[in-house]
């Protein structure tokens, strides 16, 4: 059974910072795709970021671009979401995403998911 738990999330003013993590078990991570989707309320799933299994391949959402960082460890099942400069706007619940099929992934056709964590951002 895989199965995916994030951890992180929580209450930050707007400009702060959070890292998001999300653990991978019952498969080597080394084998997946990596990624994080977020989705706000009354909106549908959108793509945040992706890294590939040897984390080579890295790509970001338009809206986070240059202000989120997508990064993982193998050793340790994990992959994290460095999310800088925050906006009210990036108020969601977060989800990580794991895939074996593909190198990376941005649309939501992804294998396994996470529960979410809730991020706010106050203004």
């Amino acid at each position: 059974q895989v199965q995916l738990v994030e951890s992180g999330g929580g209450l930050v003013q707007d400009g702060g910072s959070l890292r998001l993590s999300c653990t991978v078990s019952g498969r080597t991570f080394g084998t997946y795709a990596g990624g994080w989707f977020r989705q706000a309320p009354g909106k549908e799933r959108e793509f945040v970021a992706t890294i590939s299994r040897s984390g080579r391949n890295i790509y970001y959402g338009d809206s986070v671009k240059g202000r989120f960082t997508i990064s993982r460890d193998n050793a340790k099942n994990t992959v994290y979401l460095q999310m800088n400069s925050l906006k009210p706007e990036d108020t969601a619940v977060y989800y990580c995403a794991a895939d074996t099929r593909l190198l990376y992934f941005t649309n939501i056709q992804v294998e396994y998911w996470g529960q979410g964590t809730q991020v706010t951002v106050s203004s």
